[in-house]
């Protein structure tokens, strides 16, 4: 081949894959701390969401998606390196992955290596030690995270009392105008990912863009306007408010987390298992259901700019918890645990043209106020009956795999079984099979899925301790490992060696079997009831298989 013909082919293939990369689908992946799936779309229906509502419409609604650990950094670390806790060896807020485990490759870090432009705004990663200081970058973005100005008045007294004095307290409305630096974080990291939008609309190049919102995590800081959307009379209780019955002492979390708090320490509540007197957990409910509105608002203003801008048509948009929270449900606080409600998230995947038709700028995901429902003629957005959702079983780990397949990128293979010296695979299983079916044959009743989601949690000791929730990694003496199955969850708590990483299955320390046909708030333990005895070994050796067994048979080994 002569220079000419050689020169020729070469600008050519370039020529390809700059048409290839620009034609690519951008992400907007939304992360919500400590969100359960409290919203007007998963049937709660006194929440005002109005805007999460209607990209639900928009979207496929996952009503049973689980993560891989109830706290924040070992929840973030899993879903955006595809790779579950065991592998990563992130059980708390101080361990880096890159630092003490592999160089595993993240979810931007995969899309900025294939062309994207990749940013964060907010909490993506865990920030501070568990992220490098940096939020992981360069590795993950193209750019510094982005973290607003007033994150650092986060956690200080900056909320009103009585006399005019600040408190720290974890039921925090405010005037958000006298708030140091005039504004809130999850505001400004909005307007932050506006802009950025703003600035990406001309440009060719796709991107992934990290919006990370903050609340509602404690401390419930929020515009006091929201309480008015939740008067307290109408507050509903926590509906299951007890200790659980038969609920080994190893599972119990003492929510350190909420002590800590000014109001909650004047309340004088007991170590470790409270409770926290009925009206002011109503207060606490009352709060935690504001702030999540005041959340619904800033999706809405970013989605709506993300329409407006034209960008709605070829934009990928995903949604979800990094955990759940308990609100005085089995007397519990936090997360920090196996439960249901810790350990289940909302999760949304908005494709253009897949899960909504596309549509002139403006008209798929209008901004909705939600202080429009304190009017007698409101009218919540229209829950759709033949909206797309579907109650199979999947797991935060599968969002990498996903959103590669749905940007066209390879689709990071299956890890083997020691992946340490692996920069690029997934414990998860892309999730557009499933939602190929849903869109295609929703009748297909032999479609198969996975049999299980996995998730776990570390404790230092079999009994309760100050540490309990959050022990350091060297403290590490028992893992709890839970499986939810169709009908059941099922959670072995066995001695754990944090030097080798290594479970002990052969000393276990307690069992728990929610069977959620009968139970689905997971009152009853009937681990050591005779009638399960069968379905208890059954399920043992479910667990212990691992979540490799409970992928469709589709998957590859």
């Amino acid at each position: 081949m002569g220079v000419t013909a050689r020169v020729a082919l070469v600008t050519l293939c370039s020529a390809y894959l700059v048409v290839n990369v620009y034609a690519r689908l951008n992400v907007l992946f939304i992360v919500v701390d400590d969100l359960r799936p409290q919203l007007s779309c998963y049937g709660y229906p006194n929440m005002v969401t109005p805007n999460i509502d209607n990209f639900a419409t928009k979207s496929v609604t996952f009503e049973r998606a689980y993560v891989q650990q109830g706290v924040c950094s070992p929840s973030r670390t899993s879903f955006m390196t595809g790779r579950r806790p065991d592998t990563t060896h992130v059980f708390d807020l101080k361990t880096y992955f890159r630092n003490t485990t592999g160089n595993f490759s993240t979810i931007p870090e995969y899309f900025k290596n294939n062309g994207y432009i990749s940013q964060s705004s907010g909490k993506i990663f865990h920030p501070g030690i568990a992220s490098g200081k940096t939020d992981d970058y360069p590795a993950s973005w193209s750019f510094p995270a982005y973290h607003a100005p007033t994150e650092k008045y986060a956690i200080q007294k900056v909320c009103p009392g009585s006399g005019g004095t600040l408190y720290r307290t974890a039921r925090c409305p405010v005037n958000v105008t006298q708030q140091p630096g005039g504004s809130l974080p999850d505001i400004q990291n909005a307007d932050f990912a506006i802009q950025f939008l703003q600035n990406r609309s001309e440009d060719q190049k796709p991107f992934f863009l990290g919006m990370g919102f903050m609340k509602p995590h404690l401390p419930f800081r929020f515009p006091i306007e929201y309480l008015d959307l939740y008067p307290l009379s109408k507050v509903a209780p926590a509906p299951n408010p007890n200790y659980p019955l038969l609920l080994p002492e190893v599972a119990w979390s003492p929510w350190p987390e909420l002590r800590v708090y000014d109001d909650i320490v004047a309340l004088n509540v007991s170590f470790p298992y409270g409770p926290v007197p009925p009206e002011y957990a109503l207060l606490l409910r009352q709060a935690y259901s504001a702030a999540v509105t005041y959340i619904d608002a800033q999706v809405g203003r970013i989605m709506a700019a993300l329409d407006t801008l034209g960008l709605a048509n070829n934009t990928i948009v995903t949604f979800h918890g990094d955990h759940g929270w308990q609100l005085g449900e089995h007397q519990e606080w936090c997360k920090h645990d196996n439960f249901e409600i810790t350990t289940r998230v909302p999760m949304f995947v908005y494709i253009p043209g897949t899960t909504a038709p596309k549509a002139p700028p403006g008209q798929l995901f209008p901004f909705f106020d939600p202080f429009e429902a304190l009017r007698s003629d409101y009218k919540a957005p229209a829950m759709t009956s033949g909206r797309l959702s579907t109650d199979a079983l999947v797991e935060a780990v599968d969002l990498f795999a996903t959103l590669s397949e749905l940007a066209g990128l390879p689709v990071p293979p299956l890890c083997p079984p020691d992946s340490s010296q692996v920069e690029l695979c997934t414990e998860g299983y892309s999730l557009v099979p499933l939602i190929r079916n849903l869109t295609t044959s929703p009748s297909n009743s032999s479609f198969q899925w996975k049999s299980a989601a996995f998730s776990q949690y570390p404790r230092p000791s079999a009994t309760i301790q100050h540490n309990s929730d959050l022990p350091n990694l060297d403290d590490i003496r028992i893992m709890g490992y839970t499986m939810r199955t169709d009908e059941h969850r099922y959670t072995e708590w066995v001695a754990y060696d944090p030097v080798t990483f290594t479970a002990n299955w052969t000393q276990v320390y307690a069992r728990e079997l929610y069977v959620h046909s009968s139970d689905p708030e997971e009152n009853y333990n009937v681990a050591d009831a005779p009638l399960y005895t069968q379905l208890l070994t059954q399920l043992s050796q479910q667990l212990r298989r691992g979540w490799r067994a409970a992928l469709p048979a589709m998957a590859e080994s």
